[in-house]
């Protein structure tokens, strides 16, 4: 089994991409998590660029790293300027990283045009560089940066760089799509060609593939297929402009498709909290379609596709989720046959209650409600809420009496001893009064909010505390508005999806409606009335 280096660069090049931005312990927390997965070379940053990298790298030189080398990123000297004396250079050496990896132009291009230096400089650059880091002690990798480019528009100046490089003592040479632009069968072609052409057949060479083109992980595997060695990815495809290739997608095709050897067996099914876990680092919401790890990854919709794989498992899979640490769904929608239903009833434990005629009746009503404007793919709580309803003796935590919400904006102020109003607009106040059941007993209560929605919820949770104390846990973490049929103007259905979360869930419901505070309501007290049914919570009557 023929062992693939992984280079992470998360941390680097992942942070090039618009809105992400971690902090020196953001840092820390990814690089053990990578070096728990099994990530052979981890790089921390751009050395001497910013005093958090700067912080990084001193802080990361005490982690005692099980499977994982540490490497800092910098340039190569500038034009005419000693390679003892450049600040890159002994930015790079103060890093106290093992491993350094330098850039260099490989594109005629670049370098005349970009860079404005002659191609001899440039030449010349890339051996000092390497040939004086290399005397202090340290491994050297060499991106060659924009080397597919170049190598189309001058392949005898490409490959003049990349032997500088080897016959300079580089480690590795590290083949960069820096644009993104070039296809996976042209990486194949040149990346074969290359291997033939330079003066060391020992070389071990590495590939770095920018998403521009989205085949950014197939440009890599095709690389892999030619004889690199090494490959350079991010966490989650995350990296300047549309990304890089993507970790995560790397290591299920290699691993699991290819048969190579990358990160341990033991660890590749922790892919998904490895991809969840950098994601909430990041502050970005993990992609449910990621291949692989995401959470519709082997969830199944169609009928047809729900029955094959109840049947089968592996019907519609190509993998099992399990390998990856994933799990497989079915989700109910105007779509879905009765095989879906059940599949849900079983994974509620219903099965016992709820045969297959009563799921040909939820299809109904799970049709009828999408043809209102609900949407069950992504809000399986209120999807849950369909099927408990559905089974006897079914008994509602509390029953709505009624609502009423005011909004108002211009209001009488204080002035002296008395009031007026002195025509000025003022913060807006939103009200809510909200009559609710509880077994026999009514509650009928009263708040402020920031909105509307907001007052809403407190009022409810207001009236609700005293018997269940416990939805203090419950916290509304987001709120997605659509307008379902916009030809209809200020008249339309309104889909309201609310995301909720305790201390170990996340779950997700759905209203819909013409107005937006009933859709609202209906998908508030869904969440609610989901999760004290889910967790067995019994009201205190006194």
């Amino acid at each position: 089994m023929k062992k693939i280096e992984l280079y992470d660069t998360t941390l680097r090049d992942g942070t090039q991409q618009e809105g992400i931005s971690l902090s020196v312990e953001d840092k820390i927390a990814i690089t053990l998590k990578l070096d728990e997965l099994g990530i052979d070379y981890i790089e921390g940053g751009y050395a001497g660029a910013n005093p958090k990298d700067d912080e990084y790298f001193k802080r990361v030189s005490s982690l005692k790293l099980k499977n994982s080398k540490i490497t800092a990123f910098g340039n190569t000297r500038k034009p005419e300027t000693k390679v003892s004396e450049d600040q890159s250079i002994s930015a790079l050496l103060n890093s106290k990283a093992n491993v350094l990896t330098i850039v260099g132009k490989s594109s005629a291009f670049q370098v005349e045009n970009i860079l404005e230096t002659s191609l001899e400089e440039n030449l010349a650059m890339i051996e000092d560089s390497i040939r004086y880091l290399k005397s202090k002690n340290r491994e050297v990798f060499f991106d060659a940066e924009h080397f597919f480019d170049g190598y189309k528009e001058n392949p005898e100046y490409s490959l003049q760089s990349l032997n500088i490089a080897i016959n300079s003592g580089a480690n590795r040479i590290i083949l960069c799509d820096t644009n993104g632009g070039s296809l996976p069968e042209e990486i194949e072609k040149i990346v074969k060609e290359v291997k033939l052409k330079v003066q060391n057949n020992s070389v071990i060479f590495g590939i770095h593939t920018h998403n521009d083109t989205d085949t950014a992980v197939a440009s890599s595997l095709s690389a892999v297929k030619s004889g690199v060695i090494q490959v350079q990815a991010c966490i989650n495809g995350y990296g300047e402009r549309t990304g890089n290739a993507n970790m995560v997608s790397i290591i299920g095709n290699l691993s699991i498709k290819l048969g190579y050897k990358t990160i341990p067996k033991n660890k590749i099914s922790s892919l998904t909290e490895v991809s969840n876990f950098v994601a909430e680092i990041v502050n970005r919401r993990p992609f449910p379609f990621q291949p692989f790890v995401g959470s519709n990854a082997f969830t199944h919709k169609g009928g047809l596709h729900a029955s094959g794989t109840q049947k089968n498992k592996d019907a519609y899979q190509h993998i099992n989720p399990e390998s990856v640490g994933n799990t497989s769904g079915i989700v109910i929608s105007e779509l879905s046959g009765k095989s879906n239903v059940m599949q849900r009833v079983k994974d509620l434990d219903l099965d016992s209650i709820i045969d297959s005629n009563d799921a040909k009746e939820i299809v109904d009503i799970v049709k009828n409600k999408e043809s209102e404007g609900f949407t069950y793919e992504s809000s399986e709580a209120s999807l849950d809420l369909i099927l408990f309803k559905h089974t006897p003796n079914y008994e509602a935590p509390f029953v709505l009496i009624d609502f009423m919400v005011l909004v108002e904006n211009k209001r009488r102020s204080s002035f002296g001893s008395g009031w007026r109003n002195d025509g000025n607009e003022h913060p807006m106040l939103s009200e809510a009064t909200v009559k609710i059941q509880v077994d026999k007993e009514i509650r009928h209560t009263v708040s402020e909010g920031d909105g509307p929605i907001d007052a809403l919820d407190k009022a409810l949770r207001k009236g609700l505390k005293n018997f269940y104390p416990s939805i203090e846990r419950i916290r509304l973490t987001d709120y997605k508005v659509r307008v379902v049929n916009e030809d209809h103007g200020t008249g339309a259905t309104v889909r309201v999806i609310i995301e909720s979360a305790d201390d170990k869930q996340v779950w997700n419901t759905v209203g819909a409606s013409s107005n937006i505070i009933e859709a609202s309501w209906i998908a508030l007290s869904d969440s609610i009335e989901w999760w004290l049914i889910t967790n067995g919570i019994k009201p205190l009557i006194k």
